[in-house]
């Protein structure tokens, strides 16, 4: 464990969090979008659903354990799946676009509170945050108050994309909720690098790369 906070080394950095997010999202994605064109919707739905529990399957078979990240996945896209098929509805799948945001608005609101706040446990899990308990009191309200922060991006985003869905022609609605989403996610990383490096400085936290692999051995 390093005497500081430490991040892996700018390409193990990307390696991890976009695997994290492949298996997560891109994945069932993709799923999605090849048995939707080859099938049609219902089975893409399907598609997405297999993908992501197979993938927390063998998470859990491979590991013993399925990250947050996954974890929230798989309970937002099981929901959409089963009613979006129970339903046939087009208008009903769509909504669960800002439906989902808003499940997650509630999963971090949940935890913001508690000693656990799901932000430091997805720092750890998704970009590889590392550091001692030393330093576990002087960021755990960092981690309180960027938890609070998710769940009111995830809340302004599943009202933005509620409100669209209510007024912009279904045939695109879809490429506007991606737009919308990088958009808010993205400012939402900016604001939390930018807030993790101003608590760092403010409690005279150092913060380092992994060493190589090498050097680790």
């Amino acid at each position: 464990m390093p005497d500081c906070l430490e991040l892996p080394r700018p390409w193990e950095l990307l390696r991890t969090t976009g695997w994290n997010l492949a298996e997560s999202f891109g994945l069932p994605l993709a799923s999605y979008v090849v048995a939707a064109w080859l099938w049609g919707r219902d089975a893409g739905v399907l598609a997405m659903l297999a993908a992501i529990w197979i993938t927390a399957g063998l998470r859990k078979v491979l590991t013993g354990s399925v990250p947050s990240l996954l974890t929230i996945a798989l309970i937002v896209l099981t929901v959409q799946a089963v009613v979006a098929v129970a339903t046939g509805n087009l208008w009903i799948f769509l909504l669960h676009f800002p439906l989902a945001n808003l499940a997650l608005c509630i999963v971090f609101a949940r935890t913001a509170r508690g000693s656990s706040p799901i932000a430091a446990e997805l720092a750890g899990e998704v970009i590889g945050l590392r550091y001692p308990k030393k330093h576990e009191s002087k960021l755990h309200g960092f981690f309180q108050g960027v938890t609070w922060f998710w769940a009111a991006d995830f809340l302004l985003l599943a009202v933005i994309l509620g409100v669209l869905l209510a007024f912009v022609p279904v045939g695109i609605y879809v490429p506007i909720w991606l737009v919308t989403t990088i958009v808010l996610i993205g400012a939402g990383i900016a604001v939390s690098v930018l807030w993790l490096r101003s608590t760092l400085r403010e409690h005279g936290i150092k913060f380092q790369f992994a060493p190589p692999a090498d050097d680790q051995a």
